[in-house]
């Protein structure tokens, strides 16, 4: 699993644990892979806590030494990215080590953002609210106090992603404030061509729209300048039209293309489209689907082609670096399954995988009854049944106020038993409202 190029520890101690950190990793792939039963609290914290242990050993040794990073570095890192993926799963997702998994990805995307050099606000907005939550999280951390070696890494990597942010919004607030709608347009419709240029079936009608869309913007300028109201050239012309240019080049690159991509780059091509489109899926049946540990091998193999540039390009058997077309098809199919992976990821639910069923079937009924009140509700009380008869049945199912699995309580209690008091406050609601209505309904009857 580990790259060839990471050199094995040298000093003893090291060694003794990098084989226990890679029978602890064994361990949680393992249970990873296990889908016969649900993933228990007590499973994983046996091995977060072996994992840190080793971890403070690991701390003991290098104590006073200038270590590099050897594969003991690289198995912890696996260690913590299961151990993180596995809280999620678990429902503790507002715990410390949850953060872990989630700061890699972000500091991924960041780089890759700055790479291309192609964001817009909204992008960097979402990262920073997740920064500060992740923040807050790591410093406010409640019933399982994380050890002080990971409490500082992840404090450390939050710190890490938050410079790479702050590059990348000074970069924004180069560009005037009415010129940003543009900018962010422009971002789109590179975008959108991307996905077109990526499809099984590549369709030249829809980059001759996005084409044409280019050229009304690029209309809007004034001697190649883009001015304000006022007469005077806009704060980030230069830069807003170097991507117009930028945008109307790809497009002559992908109708040139007509979706045919080389053969020698065919299979890693081939690989990313898979796992593209399989993110893809699990966003949209994520609630019913996703165990987060399955994202774990998603991001390791996204890793390994990503790390295996050279220069920032990739190089075929003679040596020789990959083209332009194929450079960007590959960094941006890189870079929309690590945008999928965070999005799955920040829509985690704290709640257990063991209580997930419950969880999404109140989810279902909330949506329904919120669709029914905002229709106008309903015009009998009895049109109500159903949904009153499925929610006392979810609230049978608890034993002393908790939602049992077996013997054990999964996490997530609170978070079920809220969505349930809301579903039977929005039940209640429509039933007053129908009978009112029926009691005014019947005095005009009567007359």
């Amino acid at each position: 699993m580990e790259t060839p190029k990471i050199p094995a520890p040298r000093d003893e101690g090291e060694r003794e644990v990098l084989e226990k950190l890679i029978a602890i990793r064994d361990q949680l792939q393992l249970r990873k892979l296990d889908r016969t039963t649900y993933v228990r609290t007590q499973d994983v914290m046996v091995l977060y806590d072996q994992t840190i242990e080793q971890v403070r050993i690991l701390s003991e040794i290098r104590r006073g030494k200038s270590a590099e990073e050897n594969q003991v570095d690289r198995v912890v890192d696996s260690c913590f990215q299961l151990l993180s993926l596995f809280f999620m799963t678990i429902g503790r997702n507002n715990e410390a080590p949850a953060a872990y998994a989630l700061t890699s990805t972000i500091k991924r995307l960041l780089d890759h953002l700055a790479e291309a050099n192609l964001f817009c606000e909204q992008d960097l907005e979402s990262m920073s609210q997740t920064l500060e939550h992740l923040s807050e999280i790591v410093h406010n951390s409640a019933s399982t106090k994380p050890s002080p070696f990971l409490e500082t890494l992840i404090a450390q990597r939050i710190d890490r992603c938050r410079a790479s942010l702050l590059t990348l919004q000074n970069k924004v607030d180069d560009i005037a404030e009415p010129l940003r709608p543009t900018a962010d347009k422009l971002v789109s419709i590179l975008r959108q061509m991307a996905v077109v240029n990526t499809k099984s079936k590549f369709t030249p009608s829809e980059i001759y729209k996005r084409e044409a869309e280019l050229k009304q913007i690029g209309e809007k300028r004034k001697d190649g300048q883009f001015i304000g109201t006022d007469g005077n050239v806009l704060r980030g012309s230069e830069i807003v039209s170097t991507l117009l240019d930028r945008c109307l080049i790809y497009t002559k690159i992908v109708l040139e293309r007509n979706g045919q991509f080389p053969d020698k780059w065919k299979p890693t091509y081939d690989v990313l489209v898979g796992i593209r489109n399989e993110l893809d899926k699990l966003s949209l049946t994520q609630a019913w689907s996703l165990r987060e540990t399955d994202l774990y091998d998603y991001q390791r193999q996204l890793d390994r082609i990503d790390e295996s540039r050279v220069d920032g390009n990739w190089v075929d058997e003679q040596g020789r670096p990959a083209e332009l077309y194929v450079q960007r098809t590959l960094l941006y199919l890189i870079r929309r399954s690590y945008g999928y992976i965070y999005h799955l990821m920040i829509s985690s639910e704290p709640v257990s995988e063991a209580l997930l069923p419950i969880y999404n079937q109140l989810q279902t009924l909330k949506r329904c009854l919120v669709e029914v009140k905002n229709s106008g509700g309903v015009t009998s009380a009895r049109e109500l049944y159903p949904y009153s008869m499925k929610l006392h049945s979810i609230d049978n199912m608890r034993v002393d106020g908790k939602f049992m699995v077996g013997e054990d309580i999964p996490e997530g209690q609170g978070s079920v038993a809220e969505l349930l008091a809301e579903c039977f406050d929005l039940n209640y609601e429509l039933r007053v409202a129908a009978e009112a209505a029926a009691e005014t309904q019947t005095p005009e009857l009567q007359a």
